[in-house]
């Protein structure tokens, strides 16, 4: 048998590199593409004084109420959110996962904001007749503007950044301990919860699924929704830190 010479060996060296890049390529999830794109603004999320106040319990409890009161008032929009994805979903299943969001958000992740409220002495009314601040307007009405024109796979990546990154902060809070306030023990705890988990694997493998054989220009778009929604996570943490609300 002739031998396939050095040079052989060289080209079907290359030829297996090749094979295993784009195997590692196929096999990468859409949403660890987002996650990469999005890494500096995690970094700023976990490492921004309102979530390590949490995390330490030394975070001010005014800084606190405000989350709690402008936090009510953005999930009523998220709720909303799932909503309208529910109606515009293509199948059953994304429907039901849709359904399943908005009665999660209204039963039990509202329901520990007005946990909070009633110890603070706030009304559910109050909560409700609350004023938006700037960031919190300007989030809920992308939010809600991208789910109800944009495509599927847009308002299936435009929530992601909210459920991921709760999720992902409350586990890293969990694993250093829980802070001896009551109050944002509780907090962790939710977010760090099993049903907390199971809500953003599946909000993940909703988009990863949406994104399969999809052109460039369609999973740009879904970027560019993850990414704006991300941002827009952090300036929320800025917004309770700084109580950044209307100049006049």
């Amino acid at each position: 048998m002739q031998s396939i010479g050095l040079k052989g060996i060289g080209i079907f060296k290359w030829v297996l590199i090749v094979l295993l890049y784009w195997s590692m390529r196929v096999s990468e999830r859409f949403t660890d593409r987002l996650r990469e794109k999005a890494e500096g603004i995690m970094v700023a999320q976990h490492s921004h004084p309102f979530v390590t106040g949490i995390g330490d319990g030394t975070l001010d409890i005014e800084k606190f109420k405000v989350w709690v009161r402008q936090d009510y008032l953005y999930l009523i929009e998220f709720a909303r959110l799932f909503s309208l994805a529910s109606a515009r979903s293509p199948g059953l299943a994304e429907m039901t996962h849709f359904a399943s969001l908005a009665d999660f958000t209204l039963k039990n992740e509202m329901e520990l904001h007005r946990s909070y409220a009633r110890e603070f002495g706030i009304t559910e009314k109050e909560l409700e007749q609350e004023e938006k601040y700037p960031i919190c307007q300007a989030y809920t009405d992308f939010l809600v503007r991208t789910t109800s024109l944009g495509s599927f796979g847009e308002f299936a990546c435009v929530f992601l950044p909210c459920v991921w990154g709760y999720t992902e902060i409350g586990l890293r809070l969990a694993d250093k301990g829980l802070p001896s306030d009551g109050r944002y023990a509780n907090w962790i705890e939710m977010y760090s919860s099993k049903e907390q988990i199971e809500l953003n694997d599946h909000a993940r493998e909703m988009v990863d699924s949406a994104a399969l054989d999809q052109p460039d220009s369609e999973l740009a778009r879904m970027e560019r929704a993850y990414i704006t929604s991300a941002r827009y996570e952090l300036l929320f943490w800025e917004m309770c830190w700084s109580g950044q609300n209307w100049p006049v």
